[in-house]
């Protein structure tokens, strides 16, 4: 059906390809500044809600509900809108479709998915476990099965980026994974929390007056890893770590708590054959992926140092004794947003 415009508005990103019909990708710098011939703009949606889940073609109908959930996914589809207004103007006569991130997780089970909370809380509120990153988990898992074969049916798939969760994937489909009703739950990250014991929430707006805003704004902005490094990204973490204690702490808690979500996944699926690294600090962090690896040793997970320093992407960096794999993939979710947007046209 010739060239499609995928438009990528993370929480801390814009990325634009053109996917050609041969899935060729070419990354396009503005859709101001290119002059594109175009047959369908796809939009990757962090938040569908219960709704929207199938790739759906953007009206307003469809825009106001992806609006509306701005209020779960404040640092999600927020840019998303304005991605797809910008886009909407520079090509008001192609078709404009969102791919939703939730829509990967709709196979995970009740058991998974429910938060032990008041019936109406759940019932009538819709609070429950979503998930999220779902376009990139489901490329991972697909591709590892690509390179793999029937060797990869218990899968655990660590997102790490801006935004990090651990997924399990049973047979190409998500079982469990860290996010939750929003994006905020989990794994830490770069700038967000993570999972936080809500009376720790509660207990400081009470005792110090903090506002709700004031607390959405300190859990999705000044937490995670900007909170544990006063400022400091992963790589000056890195070269920080042998001589500064602060820094050591703040790898040290990224990489149990990641290593203890794989551990948990591991317990999902029954089993663990195939860990995966994926998204910018999984695909380009030897260190990260190795610190997380030494705590995965009781479960068979045997990292190769020397594959692992000079890792090639859609690699296995694990030792040939290592009981499961250790693939590195790189993240390719605007061939997933393209694909969708080809089947549904």
């Amino acid at each position: 059906m010739g060239s499609i415009l995928v438009v990528n508005a993370g929480s801390t990103s814009l990325k634009l390809h053109l996917v050609f019909d041969d899935e060729r990708t070419q990354v396009v710098e503005s859709l101001d500044a290119t002059p594109l011939e175009i047959q369908a703009v796809g939009h990757r949606v962090v938040h569908g809600g219960p709704n929207l889940v199938e790739p759906t073609i953007i009206d307003e109908t469809v825009r106001a509900s992806i609006g509306e959930l701005r209020s779960i996914a404040p640092l999600h589809n927020t840019p998303a809108l304005s991605g797809i207004d910008a886009a909407r103007r520079a090509f008001p006569s192609v078709p404009h479709v969102a791919v939703f991130d939730t829509a990967f997780h709709t196979t995970i089970p009740a058991e998974a998915a429910t938060y032990a909370l008041p019936r109406i809380w759940r019932e009538d509120w819709g609070i429950r476990r979503y998930g999220f990153h779902g376009l990139s988990v489901q490329w991972a898992s697909e591709r590892v099965t690509e390179l793999l074969g029937d060797a990869a049916p218990r899968m655990v798939v660590c997102h790490l980026g801006g935004g990090c969760s651990v997924t399990a994937v049973s047979n190409g489909h998500s079982i469990d994974t860290t996010m939750g009703f929003t994006p905020l739950d989990g794994v830490p990250m770069a700038t967000r929390s993570g999972s936080v014991d809500p009376g720790a929430l509660l207990f400081v707006q009470r005792a110090f007056g903090v506002s709700v805003d004031a607390l959405e704004l300190a859990l999705n902005e000044d937490s995670g890893l900007e909170g544990l490094s006063d400022g400091r990204d992963l790589p000056a973490l890195a070269a920080a770590a042998l001589d500064d204690r602060s820094a050591q702490l703040a790898l040290d808690v990224y990489t149990y708590r990641i290593a203890g979500a794989v551990a948990a996944m591991t317990a999902a699926l029954g089993g663990l054959d195939v860990l995966v690294f994926t998204a910018g600090v999984g695909e380009r962090s030897a260190d990260v992926r190795a610190r997380i690896c030494i705590r995965l040793g009781f479960l068979g997970v045997e990292l190769d140092p020397e594959l692992n320093d000079r890792v090639s992407l859609d690699a296995d960096v694990a030792t040939s004794a290592s009981r499961a794999r250790v693939m590195v993939v790189a993240a390719r979710e605007e061939l997933v947003v393209a694909r969708a947007v080809r089947e549904l046209l």
